[in-house]
């Protein structure tokens, strides 16, 4: 019933299919367009995620030459299609609301045992621009559903970066080198998992986990809606 009035007072076009979106939960994706976010089942590299073209491989080039700091990552899906239409909505249109069932589609990945669950933090003239973290309002969803305490104020951005969208990995791992610090001993000898929407190249949880390990941590985990296909 909430949601039909929700359809009568607010109805929205799907921006993929532009069919009237039915259910309030995931709209403006309607529900059709929203059951083909799907989980990428193909090979990957078993530490950072990334996708492999052969199911013989294990481990991708990057994390042999040089390998990340966080235990392994992981992503629901691909960044295509609707679930990266999704994210542009929820990001950088302020459709704050899709942060709940994106959280919701994160607890579908096999959630490693932690004892503290991180965002991927903002600088604060962006989250001014921005009025909300994204990573942020997803690690919420998934640490209260997992029965995990949240960390909000640990892992902080001190150095204002230009966004990452449209670097080279090179530039990525240059723009954001000595972007964090941490600020408490809250994770010293703890188990964590950092939350973070896309992981293109890694650049931006590598540095994280690099800071982390320094300031204490045990394990790291990354956790991400999708998996971006950047230049590696």
């Amino acid at each position: 019933m909430i949601n039909k009035l929700l359809r009568l007072l607010f109805s929205e076009k799907c921006p993929i299919c532009a069919r009237i979106a039915q259910n309030h939960y995931t709209a403006p994706v309607c529900s059709g367009c929203w059951e083909g976010i799907s989980l990428y089942r193909g090979a990957l590299c078993e530490v950072c995620g990334r996708p492999l073209a052969s199911e013989e491989s294990i481990t991708c080039g990057d994390c042999i030459s040089d390998a990340p700091l966080f235990k392994n990552a992981r992503s629901f899906g691909l960044y295509d299609g609707v679930i990266k239409e999704a994210i542009s909505l929820f990001k950088y249109h302020c459709t704050k609301r899709l942060s709940k069932p994106l959280s919701d589609i994160m607890l579908k990945i096999k959630m490693p045992e932690v004892d503290l669950v991180l965002p991927v933090p903002l600088h604060k003239k962006r989250l001014r621009h921005r009025g909300f973290n994204q990573s942020a309002l997803l690690a919420r969803h998934v640490a209260k559903r997992i029965s995990i305490p949240l960390i909000t104020d640990c892992l902080v951005r001190v150095k204002d970066t230009v966004p990452q969208v449209g670097l080279h990995a090179k530039e990525r791992k240059k723009n954001i080198k000595n972007a964090f610090e941490v600020r408490n001993k809250c994770i010293e000898a703890k188990r964590l998992m950092l939350i973070d929407d896309v992981f293109t190249t890694g650049a931006t949880v590598r540095e994280c986990s690099k800071v982390l390990k320094k300031a204490g941590a045990k394990d790291i985990y990354v956790v991400t809606l999708a998996h971006g296909k950047g230049d590696f």
